[in-house]
């Protein structure tokens, strides 16, 4: 199964309160198809569709048909389908779907009034069109995809009241409402309730946070390494400058034990160069110092290149 499955089928095995339960099935609904006084539900989650049939007979004491077909091009998949033709009126004007003989756009207010209420609705749309990537196999995802923009940007809204950043981009017929942030999808999960499925969630960001951190430090450091090698061979090249040129008498003392050092240490990085000479020498000698004295020698050796040119 889906992460995305999992999730769902988590969150239908929470406790719900009653006063919930209308926010929800509205959440529901709204997503669904609704022409005229008819509704129907679809979805490929038997047990999503199992739990609305439930939702359903106990607020509104009906029994929605359930019927069951292929999916799309025969696929494996079946599609579970769930209709109300009895008390479809009075149920889509109980949800604050319906008024004036009207659908409307976005619900009726008192379907969020408060927290608990705006939480159970985000449950109930992403039941109905929501889904999560999988953060062990994928980028990090969350999408709902919806009919029309005034209602992408109602959703978006509302999913923004907890700081989750949401986006709304058209795509082909419909709009997609998407959040990319790894943080803010597992603010969601929590949102939802899905304690199980965060757990899962936050244990694998954690090891992609870390893997990440690692292969960053180990490209760093590889450059790093990169860097050194680039530079010393730079560094011997100019000493062998001088020396071809006779010209090594025209460094200091100091100067000549830093080139006789990096030519026979010609890996080594300045700071394994200062401290080697130190420990051979018994004279403290700085990363700074070797680098200070090095750029001497870089001097000598491009003066004596442009008089050979």
């Amino acid at each position: 199964m889906s992460f995305t499955g999992e999730v769902k089928l988590e969150i239908i095995g929470l406790n719900t309160m009653e006063t919930e339960k209308i926010s929800e099935l509205s959440a529901i609904i709204h997503n669904s198809s609704i022409i005229d006084n008819y509704i129907k539900i679809s979805s490929e989650n038997n047990g999503v569709i199992r739990y609305i049939f439930s939702l359903i007979k106990d607020v509104y004491k009906i029994n929605p048909k359930i019927t069951v077909r292929r999916g799309y091009n025969y696929n494996k998949n079946y599609i579970y389908i769930l209709e109300i033709k009895s008390k479809a009126e009075e149920i889509l004007r109980d949800l604050g779907i319906k008024e004036d003989n009207k659908i409307l756009s976005i619900p009726k207010s008192f379907i969020i009034d408060d927290d608990s209420l705006i939480r159970q609705y985000l449950k109930g749309v992403f039941l109905m069109c929501g889904s999560i990537n999988d953060p062990k196999k994928s980028r990090y995802h969350l999408e709902f995809l919806v009919s029309n923009l005034e209602y992408g940007n109602y959703l978006s809204i509302l999913l923004n009241k907890y700081n989750l950043n949401s986006k709304v981009l058209k795509r082909d017929s419909k709009y997609m409402v998407y959040v990319k942030e790894a943080e803010k999808i597992g603010d969601f999960l929590r949102i939802l309730g899905a304690t199980r499925s965060l757990l899962y969630y936050e244990d694998i960001r954690i090891y992609r946070d870390h893997k990440n951190m690692t292969n960053r430090l180990n490209n760093c450091e590889q450059a790093n390494v990169e860097r050194t090698m680039i530079t010393a061979n730079d560094q011997v090249k100019d000493i062998e400058v001088i020396i071809n040129a006779g010209g090594l008498e025209l460094l200091d003392i100091k100067e000549q034990i830093i080139a006789n050092y990096r030519l026979k240490y010609k890996e080594a990085s300045l700071t394994e160069l200062s401290e080697i000479i130190s420990i051979e020498t018994g004279q403290t000698l700085t990363k700074s110092g070797v680098n200070h004295r090095m750029k001497k020698i870089k001097a000598l050796a491009q003066k004596i290149r442009e008089k050979q040119n």
